[in-house]
């Protein structure tokens, strides 16, 4: 199996890495190595590998920032997948995107399923929804889309990396209560990328996440909870729980954007993990990671 992996720096590239099964040939390539905006250096760059299967986790992420620049984030999001599927289809590769819970608005109270309607409510979400809809119309027979939510890992700008930050340097934090959703650990995710293709799952739209409903509160006072007994938080914090009002950001959030995961479980065979022991897992080898650079 010859796999082609973009966005190879990035948290959820470097843990297909880490966790790729034994004998797989994989190219890993980042922005230096190929602009996925650019159609042609698309086209010649996969010509010159011929990948079995194309994996992509290139995306622009910053949901805050993409408000102000709707064009860098339409150019990776919407103009790099395109491309992607179209030098994909012309040789007969599979696809696997990733996409997010973003594409959907928040507004209910059980979990999305991979066939609901988009209704993003800002730039990314838009994005990343065009991006899906640009993957099925040039390549949809061929291709796996994989929505996921809250990611995180031991490396690259996250959640848990910037709390953790944060409660070395202040006494106090204040951590929004009501927006629910599922943490994932990248390497989990990543596992489950391999199984899908192990598996052979059929072209379509898939969900996977940890599981849990939990708000950025609980997540919070949970990094904390886990920080302190390994030892990666040294001093008292506290956590204060406030409305999304309260915190005014450029993006406006899902208050809702808990994903189904059933149809991902029944291919791979097995139910996620529960997000605060993966949550603990990862702390773990951040810990082992910083002891061994001192």
């Amino acid at each position: 199996m010859k796999v082609l992996i973009t966005g190879s720096n990035g948290q959820l590239g470097g843990d297909l890495l880490q966790t790729a099964p034994p004998g797989t040939d994989i190219t890993a390539w980042d922005l230096e190595d190929m602009d996925i905006t650019d159609a042609v250096q698309v086209d010649a760059r996969i010509s010159s590998i011929r990948p079995d299967i194309i994996i992509n986790t290139a995306a622009y992420t910053a949901v805050d920032k993409a408000e102000s620049e709707p064009d860098a984030a339409e150019a990776v999001n919407v103009r790099g997948p395109a491309n992607l599927a179209r030098a994909a289809a012309g040789r007969g590769n599979l696809l696997v995107h990733i996409s997010t819970d973003f594409v959907f608005g928040g507004d209910r109270d059980c979990p999305w399923q991979p066939d609901d309607p988009f209704h993003p409510l800002g730039v990314y979400g838009c994005t990343k929804a065009e991006g899906e809809r640009q993957v099925r119309k040039l390549h949809g027979h061929r291709s796996l889309i994989l929505r996921t939510s809250w990611i995180y890992s031991v490396h690259g700008n996250n959640f848990v990396r910037t709390m953790l930050r944060l409660m070395g340097e202040r006494d106090e934090l204040r951590v929004v209560n009501d927006q629910i959703g599922t943490p994932t650990w990248s390497r989990n995710l990543a596992r489950v990328i391999w199984e899908l293709l192990e598996k052979r799952a059929p072209a379509g739209t898939y969900h996977w996440s940890d599981v849990g409903a939990i708000s950025w509160y609980d997540f919070a006072c949970a990094i904390y909870e886990e920080g302190r007994a390994l030892g990666l938080v040294e001093r008292e914090v506290a956590i204060r729980p406030i409305a999304t009002a309260e915190y005014p950001t450029p993006a406006k959030r899902p208050a809702y954007s808990v994903l189904d995961t059933s149809g991902t479980e029944a291919v791979v065979g097995h139910p996620p993990r529960a997000w605060r022991e993966a949550l603990r897992e990862m702390l773990e080898e951040l810990k082992s990671q910083v002891t061994s650079d001192k």
